[in-house]
């Protein structure tokens, strides 16, 4: 292992300070999902609104990500950012503060709240080319992975408890209070937009950035891949249930996270003198999914397989992140990103659909089988999509500016 990428990326201006106010501004909007669930639930007295409600707000995310992104692209972040972030804590405030009798309004106003979710996401990611380069972009994408990992980690159990020691309703004001301050910081340290350089042509059309050779399949291959961590999450908690204690679908989701928060740290120290194919790392992800198939006999057993596929899931979104971006001009780059998460949107959504129809007529074990299936299919969307290479790890040369790269469409 070789720390000096963390190193130069401590002692670059701008870098941790974007990322912590990235990560404080995303927790809030993942926190807010468990009591928005149980909300809904006590409004309407059963799960299946609560599951209409998070349906309605994933369908508003889908649709306003990329508008929103292809907008901070044009106008820069920060506007974009902060109005979004205010309307986000509104609308979370509104649906909070719904009459109990009202209840039939919560999936409008739940969509309203997805439409309007701040792209910090896709900022974040657009924005790291802009700063650092070399072995440090490899490393900053791998944290921003890993720091996904986290936050996938935390942000329900935050949202739990508030809805253990307060209420829902507690919970729901509290997330909308936190977005207001913490995007608000984030939206401050926003670039401005990336000048188009009128040389290369116009500036691409929402088709001509996805219907490229390259672009296309890594979109793909997200949403294949949050389909099958979407699936394997429902699989986790089928897996408790059948074991008669719910707990231990908490324990193996932690467990997972854990595992690939130490892939991600691990990877992004790696020195990086080969090249990288991304198609590589997913197969080492359906790999840990055969394994988990294979570890479904015991809690313990499961637990372990999990930390073990967990370790290449971080590593391999992380370089997902970086070819996506060295494959799309600056100009567009907030736009491309914005399309991955709407892609995994629609993955994460189809995946738990899918897993409680494979758990029912096939087995829990069966969820794991169908997300290595899905991660295989990420694998071959992937091969052909050009490796990370030594070079690309010069700091000395990344240095220089770089153009804005002219790459040819799909025709």
């Amino acid at each position: 292992m070789d720390l000096s990428a963390y190193r130069a990326l401590w002692r670059t201006q701008g870098v941790f300070v974007l990322l912590t106010s990235a990560v404080l501004a995303r927790i809030p909007v993942i926190a807010a999902l468990v009591p928005v669930s149980f909300l809904a639930k006590d409004a309407a007295g059963n799960f299946g609104w609560a599951g209409v409600v998070a349906g309605t707000y994933s369908v508003g995310m889908a649709v306003g990500g990329p508008i929103w992104s292809r907008l901070a692209d044009r106008r820069g972040g920060r506007g974009v950012v902060i109005c979004t972030g205010m309307a986000w804590s509104v609308a979370m405030a509104a649906l909070a503060l719904l009459p109990a009798d009202w209840y039939r309004l919560m999936p409008v106003v739940s969509a309203l709240a997805g439409a309007v979710v701040s792209p910090v996401t896709a900022t974040l990611r657009a924005a790291w080319p802009r700063l650092v380069q070399g072995s440090r972009l490899r490393a900053v994408y791998a944290l921003d992975a890993t720091a996904q990992e986290v936050l996938f980690a935390i942000g329900p159990m935050l949202g739990a408890l508030v809805v253990s020691f307060a209420s829902p309703r507690a919970g729901v004001l509290g997330a909308a209070v936190m977005a207001a301050i913490s995007v608000w910081w984030f939206g401050l340290r926003q670039l401005p937009a990336v000048p188009h350089d009128e040389s290369t042509g116009a500036r691409l059309t929402a088709r001509q950035l996805l219907w490229h050779r390259y672009r296309l399949p890594m979109i793909l291959s997200f949403a294949f891949c949050v389909t099958a961590f979407a699936s394997v999450s429902l699989g986790i908690v089928a897996f408790a249930d059948e074991h008669g204690n719910r707990l231990i679908a908490g324990v193996l989701e932690t467990v997972w996270a854990i595992g690939s928060l130490l892939g991600g740290v691990i990877v992004g120290a790696l020195p990086g003198r080969r090249k990288s194919y991304v198609w590589r790392r997913a197969v080492l992800v359906s790999a840990g999914m055969v394994l988990c198939a294979f570890a479904t006999w015991s809690p313990v057993s499961l637990g372990i397989a999990s930390f073990l596929a967990g370790l290449a899931l971080a590593p391999m979104v992380g370089a997902l992140y970086e070819r996506l971006g060295a494959m799309t001009p600056d100009s567009v780059k907030t736009e491309v990103f914005g399309w991955m998460g709407s892609a995994g949107m629609a993955g994460g959504a189809i995946g738990s659909a899918l897993a409680g129809v494979v758990v029912e007529a096939f087995g829990v074990r069966y969820v794991w089988v169908m997300a290595a299936a899905l991660t295989i299919a990420a694998a071959l969307s992937l091969l052909h999509v050009p490796p990370h290479r030594p070079a690309d790890t010069d700091d000395s040369a990344a240095l220089q500016p770089a153009p804005e790269p002219v790459i040819q469409e799909v025709r």
